[in-house]
Order: structure tokens, then C-alpha cells, then sequence
């Protein structure tokens, strides 16, 4: 599928994104990726922060793209385009984010003690290559978002 067929179903909806929620959005992921990391907070809160920011990083590429989430399943919507935009390869990152997702939910909704620090460090560690992947996308695909 693509974005388009996406938006034909309804899954997405147009986007306009300007530079300056780009900046935001990479600033937002940066901080959180400071916060999850930083110590002095549950492994839990410390999971939901880092996967917040891996949020964010598909998020700017799903509005680089022209798109946002329609209503209904957003952060799903917004990690299953990964693939979509950089490529089949990231299937598998998208897969990894689905069960971050739940997991996230799990400990935000449902019950304490659900991550380790190991599960806070692989994330962690995958955020942050995330995020030098979507800064190099960035400068090559939609270098007038960047400041």
C-alpha cells in the first residue's frame, strides 16, 4: 500500500507542515530522548518518554510526507508509515515500535512494573538512530523543513 491508498481509505488525512513544527517536533523528541535517559524516574515513565519520542520521529516523517494521522488509531497509523516512507526494510522497526506501543499502554493504563532496563535501553539505543535516520531523510527529501 501507499500513503495515498492510505488516505483513500480514510487513515490519513492531508498535512501542511511548516518548519517550525518540524523543529518543534525534533525538539520534542529530543528532550524525551534526554528525559527516558537521564535516570531518576521509573523504568516505566522512562519507556513512555522514549517511546514518545520515537512517536515524534514518525510523526515528522508522516507530516514531511504531506499526511497525519486520520481519527482512530493514530500512533498506530503513524509507526505502520515508517515503512512506507523510508522503505520495506524498516518493516521490522515498525513492528518493534507496534509492540513498544502496547507495551507503553500496557504500563500507562493498565499496571506498574511492566518494563525493565534493558527494554528502556534497547529503546533508547533504537530512538536515537531513529532519530539520525530522519534527520538524514530530512536533508535529503525535504531540506525546506529544516531550519
Amino acid at each position: 500500500m501507499t500513503l495515498q491508498q492510505w488516505a483513500e481509505y480514510g487513515w490519513l488525512r492531508s498535512h501542511t507542515p511548516s518548519m517550525q513544527e518540524i523543529s518543534d517536533l525534533l525538539a520534542i523528541a529530543g528532550r524525551d530522548i534526554a528525559d527516558a535517559g537521564s535516570g531518576g524516574i521509573s523504568t516505566d515513565w522512562q519507556f513512555g518518554i522514549a517511546y514518545n519520542a520515537a512517536l515524534k520521529l514518525c510523526t515528522i516523517l508522516l507530516y514531511a510526507e504531506g499526511y497525519r494521522a486520520g481519527q482512530g488509531l493514530q500512533h498506530y497509523r503513524t509507526i505502520q508509515a515508517l515503512p512506507l516512507i523510508l522503505g520495506p526494510e524498516r518493516n521490522n522497526d515498525a513492528s518493534y515500535l507496534d509492540v513498544c506501543r502496547a507495551k507503553r499502554n500496557t504500563v500507562e493504563y493498565d499496571r506498574i512494573g511492566a518494563t525493565s532496563d534493558g527494554e528502556v535501553a534497547e529503546l533508547l539505543e533504537f530512538v536515537m538512530e531513529l532519530r539520525a535516520d530522519v534527520l538524514k531523510w530530512l536533508r535529503l527529501k525535504h531540506p525546506e523543513l529544516l531550519p
